[in-house]
């Protein structure tokens, strides 16, 4: 700190005359002027700088003086008074070492001023000794605030883990009853194709006519296989000429055997070759196996998607929760997203569109995978609901030397210029009462910057709002290992009183 040394102090009648003081009786203010001095500094200079030991409270006696800190590598300034009797400095040292003594933000003389010092244990001391029961409450308030912040925060990670929950779990249902339907349809397919078996047994398909139903069979299989996908008018033509076909050659139920063929990618000429040979009192059966080896084909390939999806899902679930993970290890910050975005699809509206400008060359960064996550949940949802339900999401990574950028962007009105400077602080939002907390983007901030030695910034404007997040490709060195988390402090104090 700044210190050109004591000149003069303030006589109890001086003292008196400021609004901080007028309370006091003699005997206190002559203890505070014998252990108070006034201090010059001038304009243009810092009278302390945030992160310092706090060592003095300061109460500004003449000049301007304003208070700010530094927000993700911006310095901010929150206030700029002229008001005689506005204090600041070590305002907590009567909490001892129970937090850390060092000055919440920084303070700086405008113009040339005149400032009453007062030092950090002289201060402590009179604050618990002449006002014992305010000392309780300030500190019942100070401790009660922090632990209650420390619960919303965890209640805002349960809150946000619940609505993931949720829409995973509608995401698993639709395979999970995709895969029911077919199974269940596929056992139906199998008993019928077991009665079948009873035109065999009974010798009624000779060999030559069954060895030319087996390699049917095999072609059918082959071809559902590698069927195209169709449009929904290509389909409805296709099923029309397949119809067509089948009751020209006197096959019962053409308008429901069409659609199975159809999209087992079996046209009128492959029918047409495959049974030339069978004559028409067999083509009836022949048909009528082959459709039930293309839908049974077809339903054990809707079962293997509902199981792969499903497993996808739970991939996605176990890379968002990095449960399987130790707590900090070199992450693809790639995977993390992708995971993050299948948690949140049920979140995402139809008119909205995701585009992902991903550099798929980018190395593996050190990180707290899970956190990380938490930092793309809120990111994303936040552009979600900024959007309305309609708008374009894009996310982009690229490098830049040895950091890693993530680029959260939106199409969403913007944030307001008068908002902007606010939206890291504990507890603001913009949502209506009951729809947030305001820690997503304080929890986000702490995450990328406290723990990942990181830094994460806003530009908005309507119709292009990002959150972009800079990471350190190079793990950080011991001595740089980052401080602990205080959920319930906000490291502001007031510059006047």
């Amino acid at each position: 700190m700044n210190d050109p040394g004591p000149r003069t102090g303030l006589t109890p009648a001086e003292l008196q005359e400021l609004f901080l003081f007028e309370a006091l009786d003699d005997k206190q203010l002559r203890w505070l002027s014998e252990r108070g001095r006034v201090e010059t500094r001038p304009g243009g200079s810092p009278v302390y700088s945030e992160g310092e030991a706090a060592t003095c409270f300061f109460v500004l006696l003449s000049g301007t003086v304003s208070i700010g800190r530094r927000v993700h590598g911006d310095d901010v300034e929150f206030n700029r008074t002229d008001q005689r009797g506005v204090y600041a400095g070590a305002t907590q040292a009567y909490m001892g070492d129970r937090v850390d003594q060092v000055y919440p933000n920084t303070l700086e003389a405008v113009t040339d001023v005149e400032l009453f010092l007062l030092p950090a244990d002289e201060f402590s001391y009179a604050v618990r000794t002449w006002f014992p029961m305010a000392l309780h409450l300030l500190e019942g308030l100070f401790f009660g605030t922090r632990a209650s912040n420390t619960i919303i925060g965890e209640r805002e990670r349960l809150v946000a883990l619940g609505s993931l929950t949720a829409g995973l779990t509608h995401e698993l249902n639709n395979p999970a009853a995709a895969a029911v339907r077919a199974t269940d349809t596929l056992r139906d397919r199998v008993t019928k194709m077991r009665h079948k078996l009873a035109l065999i047994a009974d010798g009624r398909v000779d060999g030559t006519q069954l060895h030319r139903l087996v390699e049917m069979q095999d072609a059918a299989v082959q071809r559902a296989t590698n069927a195209p996908k169709l449009t929904a008018i290509e389909s409805s033509d296709a099923e029309d000429e397949v119809a067509d076909w089948l009751e020209d050659h006197e096959v019962a139920r053409p308008w429901d055997i069409a659609p199975v063929l159809v999209a087992g990618g079996i046209d009128p000429d492959w029918l047409a070759d495959a049974t030339e040979n069978l004559g028409d009192e067999n083509r009836q059966a022949a048909v009528g196996w082959l459709t039930y080896t293309v839908d049974t084909e077809l339903l054990m390939s809707e079962i293997e998607d509902a199981v792969s999806r499903i497993s996808g899902l739970v991939d996605a679930a176990r890379q968002y929760s990095q449960l399987d993970r130790s707590a900090q290890q070199p992450v693809d910050v790639h995977e993390l997203l992708d995971a993050t975005l299948v948690m949140l699809q049920a979140k995402i509206p139809s008119g909205v569109r995701v585009v992902k400008e991903f550099d798929r060359t980018l190395p593996p960064v050190p990180a707290y995978g899970a956190e990380l996550n938490q930092v793309w949940t809120n990111l994303i949802d936040n552009a979600l609901g900024a959007m309305d339900g309609s708008g374009t999401l894009t996310i982009t990574t690229w490098r830049e030397g040895e950091r890693l950028f993530i680029e959260v962007r939106d199409t969403g009105p913007g944030i307001p210029a008068d908002v902007r400077p606010r939206i890291f602080e504990p507890f603001f939002t913009t949502k209506p009462v009951g729809e947030g907390t305001g820690l997503g983007l304080d929890i986000s901030y702490r995450i990328v910057v406290n723990k990942h030695h990181g830094d994460i910034r806003v530009d908005s404007r309507p119709g292009d709002t990002r959150f972009r997040v800079c990471l350190p490709i190079t793990p950080p060195s011991d001595d740089d290992s980052p401080p602990p988390e205080d959920v319930g402090s906000t490291g502001t104090e007031p510059a006047s009183g």
